[in-house]
């Protein structure tokens, strides 16, 4: 069962992280967090989402947000990811798809003319409180990191 808008993210949702960590969105009760999934490392979309996302970073943090990226890459290939995009937020391995499977991002998809699981790239917004409130499924990303800024800051009353 996938975690629905107003419900609390449960606390026990913790994969590998960048920096050697352990982590989740329950870490960061207090504070907004974007969660965002996107397929894999490297990768033209998934770079151009993540860059959006850290030069816009200073914005979310006024805003009292943190951002974390997911995928189901392992931690070396995130922290590689990480170093070379220079990217100022953790990313966190799911994988197991445990975070995958709360938010309900694997789906079927076509590649090459196969069906393939992968993850549907998508965003979450989870109040400070740690109650889902927004999410962004089929995610297109240009635009995609403003539009969540502004929701980001009317969460926040900014």
């Amino acid at each position: 069962m996938s975690i629905a808008i107003d419900q609390t993210v449960p606390d026990d949702l913790r994969v590998p992280a960048t920096g050697e960590q352990e982590l989740g969105p329950g870490d960061f009760r207090g504070r907004i967090v974007v969660l965002y999934f996107y397929p894999k490392d490297n990768t033209p979309g998934c770079t151009n989402e993540s860059r959006d996302f850290a030069t816009n970073l200073a914005a979310f943090e006024a805003a009292g947000a943190v951002i974390l990226g997911v995928s189901r890459d392992s931690v070396k290939s995130h922290e590689n990811f990480r170093q070379k995009q220079e990217l100022p937020f953790d990313l966190l391995s799911d994988g197991d798809e445990q975070l995958c499977a709360a938010f309900d991002v694997i789906k079927m998809k076509n590649m090459y003319g196969k069906q393939v699981r992968g993850i549907e790239r998508s965003t979450f917004l989870i109040d400070a409180n740690g109650v889902l409130r927004r999410e962004w499924r089929k995610v297109k990303v240009p635009g995609h990191v403003d539009e969540v800024l502004a929701a980001v800051r009317e969460l926040a009353g900014n």
